[in-house]
C-alpha cells in the first residue's frame, strides 16, 4: 500500500510539471506583437504640397501589419511601389494638374491592424514663390556667403547674372527653403549683381551689392611701400604650359595640350578670388634672324590680346621670357655665355632686340602690366652645376642680363618709364637669388624681385611624399621644408628685399593634386599655410597651373584653360588659398592655420 501511494504521488508530480511546462511554452509562443504604423513626422504634421502642375512624391511607411492606403480624391492617386525587408513600404503619391481656380486638398488614409492614420495632400491653384529678403547690401569686400530664404510650393530654377556670385551646392541649408550663395572677394570697385528665382511664370529677384575692395579705382599700381605693392599684386595664377609651350624649337599656345585661352577663362579666375595672372611666354621660333630679330606679328598680337583679356577681368598681369633659357638648351644660354664673350654679346643682342619690341608693343598699356626679365636661368644643373665652381661667372652674366633688361625697357618710354620690372636670380632659387643677385640700377626705383618656391619639391612636384608639416607622419613626408623652413625663407626675403623697398613675389609655387582624401587634406594645408605665410611676410604668391587634370607628379591643374571651369576639387583648393591670403579675421593667424593642420 505504501509503495502504491508513493508511485501515485510520483506520477502526480510528473503530471503537474508537464502541465506547467506546457503552460510556459504556450505563453511565449502565443505573445502577439503590438501593431505599428509609422509615417514621417513632417508628413504627418504638414502633409504633402504639390504645385499647380502636379507631379509625383514618395511616401515611406514603416509598419508591421498589412496596409491599405487610399486617397479620397480622384485627382490624387496612391500606388504601392515596394516593401523592404525591414517592413518599410514605399508609395507613389501622384497629383494631376490643377485646372481649377481654387486650392484643393485630399486625404490619404493608411489602415492596418486596427490602426488608422491619415495625411493631408494640398495642391495650389497657381505656383507660389515669395522671397523673404530681396536686397543684400554692404557685403564686405573680402566676400563671404548670403542665405536667401523663400517660401514656395515648387522647386524654382535659379539664374545668377554675375560670376562672382556662386550657388553653394554642398550646404545642408538647402533644407527648409534656404539657398546659400558664395560671394567672391572684391579687389575692385563696388559692384551689384542679381540672383533670379523662377518658378513657372513667377520670378523673384534678389539684388546683391558688394563694397569696393583694396584695389578699387584704376587697375594700375598705386604708390606705396614694397609690402603694399606686393599686396596689390595679391594672390596670382600662372597660365602655365600655354604660351610657354613649344615643339621642335617653336613656341605654340596649344603645343602641350591646353586649349586656347579665352576671355571667360580670366573672368572665372578673377571670380574665384585671384587678383593677378602671370603669363609665361616662350619666344623662340617666333622671331626672325638678326640684326632685327623681328617677332612674328601674329604671335605678339595674340599675346597682347590675352593681356587684354586679363585687363578686362580686372587682373594685374606679369609677362616674361620663359623657356628660351631653359637648361641652357636654347638661345638664351647662360652656359654658352659663360664660356665665350662673343657668344654672350650675340645673346645680349637678341635679348635686347626682343625686349625692345615687347616694350614697344605695350608702350601705351598701363602699369598694371609687369615685365619679368627671364625664368629659372641655369646651365642644366638646376643650381648645382658650373655655377658652383666657375668663380661666379654665371651669376655675373645673369646680373648683366638683368641690367640690360631694365635699361632697354626704360629706353622705349611711354608707360614703360613707370612700369614695374621684375628681375630674377639664378634658377629663381631663393638662396641663390639672395646670395648672388645684384639689383640693377634703376632711376625710377620701380623694381620687383621674383623667386620660385616649391620646397620640398619631392612633396610638392614629384608626389614622392603624401604628407607635409608638423603633423605629417615619418616616412610619408620629406625630412626638410616644413613650416619653420618656409617661415625662415619668407622672413629672409622680407629682410633682404621688402624692408629695403623691393616688392617680392613668388612667381611659381604650388602642389600637385593627390588621389586620396587624406593626401589632399595635406595639400590644402600646405597651400593655405604658404598663402598665409606670404601675406604675413609681405610677399605675393602665384600658383602654377599647367592645366593637367590627373593626380600625382606634375598634375597641378586648377582650371580648364579654355572655359575657366574647375578641375577636380580645385574649388576647395582655391578657397583655402584665397582665405589664406586675404582673410583679415583677427583670430585667423599663421599660428591658427598651423594649429588646424590635418591630424
Amino acid at each position: 500500500m505504501v509503495n502504491s501511494l508513493r508511485n501515485w504521488l510520483m506520477m502526480l508530480g510528473a503530471l503537474v510539471a508537464l502541465s506547467m511546462t506546457a503552460v510556459s511554452c504556450s505563453s511565449d509562443s502565443d505573445k502577439v506583437e503590438e501593431p505599428q504604423i509609422i509615417i514621417p513626422n513632417n508628413l504627418a504634421n504638414e502633409g504633402m504640397t504639390f504645385a499647380q502642375s502636379g507631379g509625383t512624391n514618395y511616401l515611406s511607411i514603416s509598419a508591421n501589419v498589412e496596409l491599405e492606403v487610399t486617397s479620397d480624391a480622384a485627382w490624387c492617386s496612391v500606388k504601392h511601389v515596394n516593401t523592404t525587408a525591414n517592413g518599410t513600404a514605399r508609395y507613389e503619391v501622384t497629383t494631376e494638374a490643377n485646372t481649377t481656380t481654387e486650392d484643393r486638398t485630399a486625404t490619404i488614409t493608411i489602415k492596418g491592424g486596427g490602426i488608422t492614420q491619415s495625411m493631408k495632400v494640398t495642391q495650389t491653384a497657381a505656383d507660389g514663390l515669395l522671397i523673404e529678403k530681396d536686397l543684400f547690401e554692404n557685403i564686405a569686400a573680402a566676400g563671404g556667403t548670403i542665405e536667401v530664404k523663400f517660401t514656395t510650393n515648387g522647386e524654382p530654377s535659379i539664374t545668377i547674372n554675375d560670376n562672382w556670385i556662386t550657388a553653394d551646392q554642398t550646404r545642408a541649408s538647402m533644407v527648409a527653403k534656404t539657398k546659400t550663395f558664395s560671394i567672391a572677394a572684391n579687389r575692385g570697385d563696388a559692384r551689384t549683381g542679381s540672383i533670379t528665382f523662377t518658378l513657372g511664370t513667377l520670378t523673384q529677384t534678389v539684388t546683391v551689392k558688394q563694397l569696393a575692395g583694396e584695389q578699387s579705382g584704376s587697375l594700375n599700381f598705386t604708390d606705396g611701400d614694397a609690402q603694399s605693392i606686393a599686396y596689390q599684386l595679391g594672390l596670382g595664377w600662372n597660365l602655365g604650359n600655354q604660351f610657354d609651350a613649344h615643339n621642335n624649337g617653336v613656341a605654340n599656345e596649344t603645343a602641350w595640350g591646353n586649349p586656347a585661352v579665352t576671355q571667360t577663362t580670366f573672368e572665372k579666375i578673377a571670380a574665384a578670388g585671384f587678383t593677378s595672372v602671370r603669363i609665361p611666354i616662350t619666344w623662340m621660333g617666333q622671331f626672325g634672324d638678326g640684326p632685327s630679330y623681328t617677332i612674328d606679328a601674329a604671335w605678339l598680337n595674340r599675346i597682347a590680346e590675352v593681356v587684354g583679356y586679363a585687363q578686362a577681368a580686372g587682373l594685374k598681369v606679369i609677362i616674361n621670357m620663359h623657356h628660351d633659357g631653359a637648361d641652357s638648351a636654347y638661345w638664351l644660354n647662360i652656359k654658352d655665355a659663360a664660356s665665350s664673350e662673343s657668344k654672350n654679346t650675340a645673346i645680349k643682342a637678341t635679348y635686347s632686340a626682343l625686349w625692345t619690341q615687347i616694350a614697344e608693343k605695350f608702350k601705351n598699356t598701363g602699369n598694371f602690366l609687369v615685365f619679368e626679365s627671364m625664368n629659372e636661368i641655369h646651365d642644366g644643373g638646376w643650381g648645382w652645376g658650373g655655377n658652383r665652381s666657375d668663380g661666379g661667372k654665371q651669376y655675373q652674366i645673369l646680373n648683366e642680363w638683368n641690367q640690360l633688361f631694365v635699361d632697354v625697357v626704360r629706353a622705349v618710354g611711354g608707360e614703360n618709364t613707370n612700369r614695374y620690372l621684375a628681375v630674377t636670380g639664378y634658377c629663381a632659387d631663393p638662396d641663390l637669388t639672395m646670395d648672388h643677385l645684384v639689383i640693377p640700377t634703376d632711376k625710377q626705383n620701380r623694381l620687383m624681385v621674383a623667386v620660385h618656391y616649391y620646397n620640398p619639391y619631392e612633396y610638392t612636384l614629384n608626389d614622392k611624399f603624401s604628407e607635409w608639416g608638423h603633423t605629417g607622419a615619418t616616412g610619408k613626408k620629406e625630412s626638410y621644408g616644413d613650416e619653420t623652413d618656409m617661415k625662415n625663407y619668407f622672413n629672409k626675403l622680407k629682410t633682404k628685399y621688402v624692408d629695403k623697398g623691393y616688392p617680392v613675389y613668388i612667381g611659381e609655387m604650388g602642389c600637385v593634386h593627390r588621389s586620396t582624401e587624406r593626401a589632399e587634406s595635406f595639400r590644402k594645408y600646405y597651400l593655405e599655410y604658404l598663402c598665409k605665410a606670404a601675406r604675413t611676410y609681405g610677399l605675393a604668391p602665384i600658383y602654377w597651373d599647367n592645366g593637367a587634370t590627373g593626380s600625382g607628379k606634375e598634375n597641378s591643374g586648377l582650371f580648364n584653360h579654355a572655359t575657366g571651369a574647375y578641375i577636380n576639387n580645385a574649388k576647395d583648393v582655391v578657397e583655402v588659398m584665397v582665405r589664406g591670403y586675404f582673410s583679415d579675421e583677427a583670430d585667423y593667424t599663421l599660428d591658427a592655420v598651423y594649429n588646424n593642420a590635418p591630424k
